[in-house]
């Protein structure tokens, strides 16, 4: 390889993208739905892998419902009230999914939602 050559490696644009954490929340947040809705679909098949992605949800939304009830989190106070609420419902509206009175499609859509807001929303 000659010198011109590994110039161009040194300066090319690296394999791996930045990450912001906005970018982060959101790959995130799409994976868990995907394996929801997925799992969703065949609850019947498979009923453990569903619970396990239900749980994955809860977990995801617990995660929320702590970083923004922290006092340093800089989100408006509006928008953490209202993904704290949403971290409760999903709460709620699992017992209810696992007590076969519900289905996943409202968390699904709920995630979604969240996820439009999170690409759309610009960075700060």
């Amino acid at each position: 390889m000659n010198v011109i050559e590994q110039a161009r490696q040194a300066y090319a644009p690296t394999q791996f993208p930045l990450h912001t954490p906005r970018s982060v929340e959101a790959e995130l947040i799409s994976k868990v739905t995907a394996n929801l809705k997925k799992a969703a679909s065949n609850a019947k098949a498979d009923y453990p892998k569903f619970i396990s992605a239900l749980y994955e949800n809860r977990r995801l939304w617990t995660t929320m419902a702590v970083d923004v009830a922290d006092d340093n989190n800089t989100l408006p106070a509006p928008l953490r009230a209202q993904i704290f609420y949403l971290a409760e419902f999903t709460e709620i509206h699992s017992s209810k999914i696992i007590n076969h009175d519900a289905s996943a499609d409202v968390l699904v859509e709920i995630n979604t939602s969240v996820l439009r807001g999170l690409n759309n929303v610009k960075a700060t």
